[in-house]
């Protein structure tokens, strides 16, 4: 089955960084998450998940809402890829936490697509293991500029294990 890609959002900037990835991934689908849409993420043998981190590391309302739906879908069984959106700037001791609070739910799985944290200036991030990001992180606040450039890298990446 095709690749499923689920996003939250609250400024509409996820949704864009889901269809751009979506475009680099012929042949997968883009659901925004909610409650209509969590459990669709079980008829997928692969997804790709993104996430915006607000506050002080958190995870966004339209994601909070649906997450106690989302930590009941089992996907132990399938390949993960994730993204999340945040301000190195403005949050620098929480850049991206959100990613890695997703991450949390889901590393039982085969999760793929970490990327480096070189090119980032932040403080902390629970989007960091090993050294690197558990997923594509973008930077639209302050780094738009090398957003299509790092969607174009990852997904060349990922491409031959999610696809």
């Amino acid at each position: 089955m095709a690749t499923g890609i689920f996003y939250t959002t609250s400024t509409g900037n996820a949704g864009e960084i889901a269809r751009a990835i979506s475009e680099k991934l012929d042949g997968s689908e883009v659901f925004e998450l909610n409650t209509d849409t969590v459990t669709e993420m079980a008829n997928f043998d692969k997804v790709i998940i993104g996430v915006s981190t607000w506050g002080d590391g958190e995870l966004n309302d339209d994601f909070e809402d649906i997450w106690d739906e989302f930590c009941n879908v089992d996907l132990s069984s399938k390949t993960i890829a994730l993204f999340g959106l945040g301000d190195q700037e403005g949050y620098p001791d929480e850049f991206c936490s959100a990613l890695g609070i997703v991450y949390e739910q889901v590393k039982n799985a085969n999760v793929i697509g970490s990327t480096s944290t070189d090119g980032y200036e932040f403080d902390s991030s629970k989007a960091v293991v090993d050294g690197k990001f558990v997923g594509l992180v973008i930077d639209e606040d302050n780094q738009d500029d090398l957003t299509e450039d790092r969607i174009s890298n990852w997904c060349e990446e990922i491409k031959s294990e999610i696809l």
